[in-house]
């Protein structure tokens, strides 16, 4: 195989005993100097584990390197495990730092970890896990951490080093195999040049008449430049659907093609039971005519079909929110981006550059196009020009850590450290950037955690108490049900009432979300749930520790016991509102807890309700690994 410079140059450096850090373009081909790494080490017989940022591209890893491997490819997410003593496993970030952090063994086994989109370091709700897993990972394993573009990535190198003593190289690559040609419609023209849109799209400024803009011209143009298949870009699951809607009017597919994906489409139904699904029914007419949408919101199989349809080029146009970006390999000739803003944690903002290239990068196909196009709608009245040229060509965005260890990682190290553990701050991203104010701030919110789990009981006498060896297991969740062991609650509950106070802990109710009417047996679980969590927050409150401790939400009880009585799923939207995709997430993040709680000491004396909790959720379309399967 003949690589390009920057992949040759990182296997180089990995066949001389290297550990790696990769900075590329998306599309510019990392995976290929992992599967260098994996073909090595299995050559060796040495294992490997692939850790990715989200399950939704775990399952697409596993599916593609399956394809390479065969039989020598496991998954372990939280809800899934296949072939888990395999010599090459994929894992999600958090399974791999909750397995280092409590010492499993089974990691001796394993010479590489290949972190990818390791940038996810500054996400908001989740980079901590990755920081924790840099931090943490066993010294006799080497490093391979692939990023998109960012600049600091010679700082992330340092810090790595000054906990790690490795050899370790960073190679950068700012070249995309395919360049990118960017258009902007504003005011109803289409432009390639952004002079011209500060000219004439923001000639009357932000208070000009703000005109309702439609895909179909967009897409018109895309068509008659012979610059299909696309992704469309939109930051809404709703939003997905209506504009999709609304090229009912199209039709991209020859009659040749459309027997093709009629076929397609109805061989995927009948392999993945979704045949008499509602919302396979209602996709059918928009995909006749190669149009579709892909988000969040839908059946995880649905998505599946959908996802292959794109791949076999019987799509011509797709509408999908960010996660079709991140990693999974979803090329195009062209994208579209439907807005410029999107909601970072609780506000909406300006893309960063490293996003919008994020999504950008799907242009282009490599070995078939020359070029990717990327067309940008522009709403002067929301974005100032300013922003729009510092979107488009600004510099990536640096990536500042998040770190904010959990409660359960305290209780893990604690048993390690004891009262030394506030100096695992100095080993941490953050303490290698930050200030020091903000140092004292962090260290400060690390002494206040292990303050709270020392007031709550869970470290008595420099030693975990049973409530804290329980509490080490539960990540995320570890106070909230904690509290629940110590009381006896968790003891006294059935399988489905296990499984409502899992999902009540899980689910995040919109704004405007309805609440259903409770029995009474789960309104006394509300109320002593409620009564713990509050007491929980009150403390952390006092104590100023962010986020806090999360709340128990009910409005999925009716849902989860319909489903555990067998009812069909079908059956559970009368009892919700909530998407068909979302809910099955939150069914399956229950599992996942249950799973964490047969870890725990409880689990021996009610390790059969438990076992039966899962099974009774674990079915049909809530069950993950009968998808991978397939």
């Amino acid at each position: 195989m003949i690589y390009d410079p920057f992949q040759q140059k990182a296997i180089d450096y990995i066949n001389s005993g290297y550990s790696v850090i990769v900075s590329a373009p998306t599309g510019a081909g990392k995976t290929v100097i992992a599967e260098h790494v994996i073909t090595d080490c299995l050559a060796k017989d040495k294992g490997v584990i692939y850790t990715a940022p989200i399950k939704a591209l775990s399952n697409q890893k596993f599916r593609d390197f399956r394809e390479i491997y065969q039989d020598k490819i496991g998954i372990l997410t939280g809800d899934v495990s296949i072939n888990n003593s395999a010599p090459v496993l994929i894992m999600t970030t958090e399974i791999f730092r909750n397995k280092i952090l409590e010492e499993n063994q089974g990691l001796k086994r394993f010479s590489w970890i290949i972190f990818d989109e390791v940038h996810y370091l500054d996400d908001y709700e989740r980079g901590s896990v990755w920081e924790e897993s840099l931090i943490f990972f066993p010294r006799h394993m080497k490093l391979l951490a692939l990023s998109a573009t960012i600049p600091n990535i010679d700082q992330l190198k340092k810090w790595i080093g000054s906990i790690h003593n490795m050899p370790l190289e960073v190679v950068k690559e700012d070249k995309r195999p395919v360049p990118l040609h960017f258009f902007y419609q504003c005011r109803g023209r289409i432009f390639d040049n952004l002079k011209e849109v500060e000219k004439i799209g923001y000639k009357f400024g932000r208070s000009y008449p703000y005109p309702k803009v439609r895909p179909s011209s967009v897409i018109r143009h895309i068509q008659e430049n012979d610059r299909l298949p696309c992704i469309y870009f939109v930051f809404g699951r709703r939003r997905a659907e209506y504009l999709a809607g609304e090229l009912r009017d199209f039709d991209f597919l020859s009659p040749d093609e459309k027997n093709k994906i009629k076929d397609l489409f109805s061989l995927l139904c009948r392999r993945f039971n979704l045949s008499a699904e509602k919302s396979a029914v209602e996709i059918l007419p928009l995909v006749k005519r190669g149009i579709a949408f892909h988000h969040a919101g839908m059946l995880p199989t649905l998505k599946e079909v959908i996802e292959r349809l794109f791949t076999s080029r019987l799509i011509k146009v797709i509408f999908t929110t960010e996660t079709f970006a991140l990693g999974i390999n979803m090329p195009a000739r062209t994208v579209v981006f439907d807005n410029l803003r999107k909601f970072y944690g609780h506000f909406r903002k300006n893309l960063k550059t490293r996003d919008f290239y994020q999504m950008a990068g799907r242009a282009g196909r490599r070995s078939i196009d020359q070029e990717g196009f990327v067309y940008s709608i522009v709403k002067p009245r929301f974005v100032v020009f300013p922003e729009l040229n510092r979107i488009v060509y600004g510099r990536p965005e640096e990536v500042r850590s998040q770190f904010n260890i959990s409660y359960a990682a305290i209780l893990n190290l604690y048993t390690n450290y004891g009262e030394r553990i506030l100096e695992i701050y100095s080993l941490s991203f953050h303490y290698f950037q930050a200030k020091p104010f903000v140092k004292r701030i962090a260290r400060q919110l690390l002494q206040s955690k292990l303050r709270i789990l020392k007031e709550f009981g869970y470290i008595r006498k420099n030693k975990l108490t049973g409530k804290g060896i329980f509490a080490a297991k539960i990540y995320g969740y570890e106070l909230a049900l904690s509290e629940l062991y110590q009381k006896g609650v968790l003891l006294k509950l059935s399988e489905i009432e296990l499984a409502i106070v899992c999902v009540a802990l899980v689910f995040e109710p919109k704004r405007e979300a309805g609440k259903p009417q409770l029995s009474k047996r789960t309104r006394s679980l509300e109320a002593i749930t409620g009564k713990i969590t509050s007491s929980i927050q009150q403390t952390e409150k006092r104590l100023k520790i962010r986020p806090l401790t999360k709340k128990y939400f009910y409005h999925l009880s009716p849902c989860i016991k319909a489903w555990m009585r067998k009812e069909s799923f079908d059956r559970l939207f009368s009892y919700t509102d909530v998407d068909e995709g979302e809910l099955i997430r939150y069914f399956r993040m229950a599992v996942q807890i249950l799973r964490e709680l047969l870890e725990t000491p409880l689990s021996e004396l009610i390790k059969p309700k438990i076992e039966k909790a899962i099974a009774l959720i674990n079915r049909g379309v809530i069950d993950a690994e009968k998808q991978l399967r397939l």
